[in-house]
């Protein structure tokens, strides 16, 4: 990795070696290219391309083998002009004189040396700068102790890094799990709202039920309570004929016969009473509703109890009639109060 190069370069690790040590580790990593390193320290670097010796031709025509040892990395086009330099004596002396005066490489423009072309390099390409000059200046190979330092820096520096990353992964791990907790929470949030709503719907249509039950119970026991009465009235007129006895109307004498009682056994007048019993029938059957209001109650606030009582009745739609004595009450007079209406204080009123 390009990265593993350049921090090996800059602990001035020769750049041939540092090439051989990423190639033979496969660019593992920064650390097994410096065990390789240090490990084969002496040795000699193989060549990657097995390239044979290169034999050039003098001035003369002879062949001259020359052995350059060379502690650069170059490319190939100073490889070839260096080999073009060699096949000639001029060339070869003008190397030979480089290689004994030119120990290294200095930036003209911030004045630092380096080893070789390949630090030269790097350098320029960091920093922008295109100025170099060969020097005399002769850089010395780190000691033992300079190495083991340098590793243990670098060895810091790794060790930092990743400090620095496993905080930054706790920081992204917290948050996550945060925004996993507050969507948590909304979903929680909505389903109790949802089974809030569910149970306010349950309770809703239990108490429907439970008005329809009501309702046909009611109806049940008035069917009873008719066939009784409409037996007992096949059984009173039997015994009339049997006895010669005239026939009375049973039901007529029962409308009439609660209405006068009430009125009777009251012993104040329509105006004094401070209260009214009301007996309240619906048209369709059913079981009565009774209450008692104040005589200063409206005829609105007994069609509001009544709604409250079941919900077939709305407040703004119902009308009220009275048998006895007959009368039918408009909505007109939903703000008069029942003392006003002539109400007895023991009155029933068939709501429809």
């Amino acid at each position: 990795m390009a990265g593993d190069k350049e921090t090996l370069l800059s602990m001035g690790f020769d750049p041939a070696r540092v090439d051989w040590a990423l190639r033979a580790t496969n660019n593992r990593g920064l650390q097994p290219a410096m065990d390789h390193i240090l490990e084969n320290e002496g040795k000699p670097i193989p060549d990657p391309n097995a390239a044979a010796p290169t034999s050039a031709s003098g001035s003369a025509g002879q062949p001259m083998d020359v052995d350059v040892d060379v502690d650069v990395d170059v490319d190939d086009e100073d490889e070839d002009a260096l080999r073009r330099l060699i096949g000639t004596k001029a060339g070869a002396t003008l190397a030979s004189s480089t290689e004994v005066d030119a120990k290294s490489i200095k930036c003209s423009e911030c004045g630092k040396v380096f080893k070789n072309t390949a630090l030269a390099n790097y350098h320029a390409e960091k920093s922008g700068h295109d100025q170099f000059e060969e020097s005399t200046e002769e850089i010395k190979p780190l000691t033992e102790e300079e190495k083991r330092q340098k590793l243990a820096d670098l060895r810091e520096k790794i060790a930092a890094k990743r400090s620095v990353k496993s905080q930054q992964e706790a920081e992204e791990a917290r948050a996550n799990e945060a925004i996993r907790r507050k969507s948590g929470k909304d979903i929680s949030k909505a389903k109790d709202e949802l089974k809030a709503k569910e149970l306010v719907k349950e309770a809703e249509q239990k108490r429907r039920e439970k008005l329809e039950d009501a309702k046909a119970k009611a109806a049940v026991k008035a069917q009873i309570e008719a066939d009784k009465k409409a037996r007992a009235e096949k059984a009173a007129r039997e015994k009339a004929l049997r006895d010669g006895q005239p026939i009375i109307d049973a039901s007529a004498s029962a409308s009439t016969t609660p209405a006068v009682t009430a009125s009777s056994s009251s012993g104040t007048s329509g105006r004094d009473f401070k209260d009214t019993r009301l007996q309240i029938r619906m048209a369709s059957g059913g079981t009565p509703y009774t209450t008692t209001l104040p005589s200063d109650a409206t005829l609105r606030e007994v069609a509001e109890f009544l709604a409250a009582q079941t919900l077939s009745v709305d407040v703004e739609t119902v009308t009220f009639a009275q048998h006895f004595p007959r009368k039918t009450f408009s909505r007109d007079q939903f703000s008069k109060t029942l003392r006003e209406l002539g109400l007895t204080p023991s009155a029933v009123l068939i709501a429809s």
